[in-house]
């Protein structure tokens, strides 16, 4: 007797599949029994027999399919791609990456996002970290599940030394084993590195430059202990003379350290938007008694408006200080200096603020441009110590804009003076809320 399975589909249709057709089964079956029961010769226990027979083949596969299929969902939710995984990824403060042992990423930070932005999840790792260093210790950490560490230095936007760690993580599984991770974190060691190198040199610029003001100062005290003891006009010249050098130390101390300090925060960029024009009109109004001095007049041409850059106000007055002082320094021959501020469109067309700083003086031949903002760099050393530079000051002025993001711009032609241009990025203007 053959059953229709259409015709029983709407009461069996919330079912599953499998069940479905167990039932069906089931009840063509048991319709079979009884008609054998009825018309044939067969007992009732045998046909009772033979249903627990026919169910118990109709209805155990539905169980192992039913069981296996639980156990292929419970495999596809893995404790790795958990959320509490990702929540823990997320919530480290240095950048950081999980990764399978294949060296795929299965989780990454936000910070890490930042660091090595061509990061993506699913992906290879070392497709998106090209530095050697690091795909070295990634392979190496892949082939032995040992930890590894690794340094290297990344060069953009500025120079930052980067610490490499990779850690294997075993993390359980849920049926008692084991699935092998590697997680990456990555340590700025930038503070540490400039701190080291503006130990070394320190110690290195200041016992060379030191050593003349100093041993000038020596010499003129024994001569006053000696034979000027009693001679009034030596006494008098000389105390001028040591005056002037201890004035020079003290300059250089202070640039040195001033250095100093903007290195050590190079790689972060001032956040805090400042005005920059009453810092030029307030550089320029303290250095008019230099001006006067060296009869060289300054010429002002700035905007009546806000000019507004992201900027550290301290630093900035010392930059245009450096550069104005420069300018009534070495180009006093002129007789003029003329600061001016333009805002104009660079090459990439994101708007940049320029302040140009030109004098009329000698101007500067074109082999020693390159080489102006090295330190203790000097055209010509006599004359720089003359007029009481330190070799600092452009070096500084670099530094400074440097860490601002910005760039400086030397143009000079023998007797026709320089001008020297300092160009940064300017603020976005504030969005309304």
């Amino acid at each position: 007797m053959a059953i229709d399975d259409s015709s029983s589909s709407s009461f069996f249709a919330p079912w599953p599949d499998r069940l479905r057709h167990s039932a069906i089964i089931l009840l063509a079956a048991g319709l079979a029994l009884c008609a054998l029961v009825l018309l044939a010769d067969l007992s009732l226990a045998r046909a009772v027999a033979v249903f627990i027979c026919i169910a118990a083949a109709a209805l155990v596969p539905w169980r192992l399919h039913d069981s296996a299929g639980s156990r292929e969902d419970v495999r596809a939710v893995s404790p790795v791609e958990s959320a509490a995984v990702s929540a823990v990824v997320a919530g480290m403060p240095d950048p950081a990456v999980l990764l399978d042992r294949a060296g795929r990423v299965i989780h990454l930070n936000v910070a890490a996002a930042q660091l090595a932005p061509a990061l993506r999840k699913n992906e290879l790792a070392q497709f998106a970290l090209r530095s050697p260093e690091i795909i070295t210790a990634l392979r190496e950490a892949i082939a032995t599940s040992e930890p590894r560490r690794a340094n290297y230095l990344d060069q953009v936007p500025v120079d930052r030394w980067m610490e490499l760690v990779i850690t294997p993580v075993p993390v359980p599984t849920l049926f008692g084993g084991t699935e092998r991770c590697m997680l990456m974190t990555f340590h700025d060691q930038t503070p540490l590195r400039r701190v080291e190198e503006m130990r070394a040199d320190f110690v290195a610029n200041a016992s060379h430059e030191l050593r003349t003001p100093l041993a000038a100062l020596s010499g003129f005290i024994d001569t006053l202990q000696g034979p000027a003891k009693d001679d009034a006009k030596a006494r008098e010249r000389f105390l001028s003379i040591m005056h002037t050098q201890a004035t020079r130390m003290a300059r250089l101390i202070d640039d040195l350290l001033s250095l100093s300090r903007v290195e050590l925060s190079a790689h972060v960029r001032p956040e805090a938007c400042v005005d920059i024009v009453p810092i030029i009109r307030q550089v320029a109004d303290g250095l008019e008694p230099l001006a006067r001095e060296r009869q060289v007049a300054i010429e002002i041409d700035l905007p009546d408006m806000p000019v507004a850059i992201a900027g550290d106000r301290e630093e900035l007055l010392r930059l245009f200080e450096n550069l104005i002082e420069n300018a009534l320094k070495y180009g006093a021959s002129g007789g003029k200096v003329i600061v001016s501020l333009s805002q104009i469109g660079s090459g990439e067309g994101a708007p940049e603020v320029r302040v140009m700083v030109r004098d009329f003086g000698p101007g500067i031949a074109p082999e020693h441009l390159p080489r102006l903002t090295e330190r203790f760099y000097r055209v010509d050393v006599g004359d720089s110590r003359a007029q009481g530079g330190t070799g600092l000051g452009l070096s500084l002025v670099k530094h400074i804009l440097n860490r601002h993001r910005g760039r400086l711009l030397i143009e000079s032609v023998p007797k026709n003076g320089a001008t020297f241009t300092a160009c940064f990025p300017q603020a976005k203007p504030p969005t309304a809320s």
